[in-house]
């Protein structure tokens, strides 16, 4: 019996997918629950299972192409053995390769494009690599080898013999200026979509300030061992930061509201996004009831989040709502800059790099862990007064890990 392999019901606010990729090909066994290709949307990778055990006699929609919920992207016939795939498409038709190419194994999984350009020039896909997605060759790859080809061997060609008149002197063979043209992901049309929105709806401004973290470094070196012991994950700096900004919140109640129309919602409520970079682009998952959690709560919670985030399984519901945002350029080097809102939020802060600096302590230079922060904040809700406020009660938290424990 033929099953058709459907796209589900995309999340809330989402109307179209694009086909990511597929990870078996026609002709293949499938078990039942086996992820059969991947869509990305605007928000989350969505997987597709089989519903059966059987195999996939036919793929309809190509990776590249957009899908709607309900649309019909594959057949499996369940229960069947394997056979020949099924061409998708005319395009994918076999194009017989020169007599002087013999056929290859290593173009298995090429693009029918790729496949055609390859029998056409002779060429190996081994011999190239690839930029598309995961390592796949695209056009682009294939004709900038095939030229960079060409050009070595007439770099390498002998000189003519000399003639009576004097030859002008050879041009210096340049190298190839390539370019390639991909579409932008669906993922990352959202992330300019919603910068450009922050920029255009908010007055944002940001507030810098500097942390000692000392306090924090003694107390990570004295506890690292037990603690990973009695939580099973390594105590980080990111914790301390998700605790101090929540008590900031506590104390400046408006940088953990939002605007809604001509209304300021003020929300009882701490939830706290931390940036993820992926390769996808940058998400923002969402620590719910962060006042309820320990520093441990708080390690495992990114730590599951990250992992999820890096291997596209976030859903839905990991990256809506969150109040107020912490993002942490430090990971990759970054001394200073401006993050920008995260809309409907007042606020991010930003953390950045550890750096050891010479600073005065009590009328003494000495060398301390530094950290420069940054706080963007949406100047209509919030007055300069109360942004600097909130990012100097972090700092003090920071410095003085004790507050923490004391609510103070």
């Amino acid at each position: 019996m033929s099953i058709e392999i459907k796209v589900p019901n995309l999340p809330e606010s989402v109307s179209e997918a694009t086909v990511a990729a597929w990870h078996i090909k026609a002709g293949d066994r499938v078990a039942r629950e086996q992820n059969l290709v991947d869509l990305e949307t605007d928000k989350v990778m969505l997987e597709v299972p089989s519903t059966a055990d059987g195999v996939l006699v036919e793929i309809r929609v190509q990776a590249g192409q957009t899908v709607k919920a309900g649309d019909i992207i594959g057949i499996v016939s369940e229960g069947a053995a394997a056979a020949a795939p099924v061409a998708a498409a005319p395009a994918a038709a076999a194009v017989a390769a020169p007599a002087a190419v013999a056929t290859s194994t290593d173009d298995d999984g090429q693009g029918p494009a790729v496949r055609k350009l390859l029998a056409e020039l002779g060429l190996s896909a081994a011999a190239i690599t690839g930029t598309g997605k995961g390592g796949r060759l695209t056009t682009e790859d294939v004709k900038t080898f095939a030229a960079n080809q060409k050009a070595a061997p007439a770099a390498a060609a002998p000189k003519a013999a000399a003639a009576p008149v004097a030859a002008a002197a050879p041009k210096a063979v340049l190298g190839a200026r390539t370019e390639q043209r991909v579409p932008m992901t669906r993922i990352r049309a959202r992330i300019a979509e919603r910068l450009v929105e922050a920029q255009a709806t908010a007055a944002m401004l940001t507030t810098f300030n500097e942390v000692d973290l000392k306090a924090v470094g003694d107390i990570r070196a004295k506890y690292k061992e037990p603690f990973e012991k009695a939580h099973g994950v390594k105590l980080g700096f990111m914790s301390f930061f998700v605790r101090a900004a929540v008590e900031a919140l506590k104390k400046y109640p408006a940088v953990n509201a939002s605007i809604d129309g001509s209304d300021v919602v003020y929300h009882a409520y701490y939830d706290i996004g931390v940036a993820v970079s992926t390769e996808r682009g940058l998400v923002v998952p969402v620590l719910r009831d962060a006042d309820a959690l320990s520093l441990g709560d708080v390690e495992k919670a990114i730590g599951a989040l990250g992992v999820k985030a890096r291997a596209n399984k976030l859903t839905m519901e990991d990256l809506t709502g969150g109040t107020f945002s912490i993002t942490n350029g430090g990971v990759f080097g970054s001394m200073m800059s401006t993050p920008i809102l995260n809309p409907p939020q007042a606020a991010i802060l930003g953390m950045h790099g550890i750096f050891d600096r010479p600073i005065a302590v009590n009328g003494q230079v000495v060398i301390r862990p530094m950290m420069y922060l940054a706080l963007t904040y949406d100047h209509r809700l919030i007055d300069g007064r109360e942004a600097v406020l909130f990012l100097k009660h972090i700092k003090d938290c920071l410095e003085d890990p004790a507050r923490l424990l004391l609510s103070l």
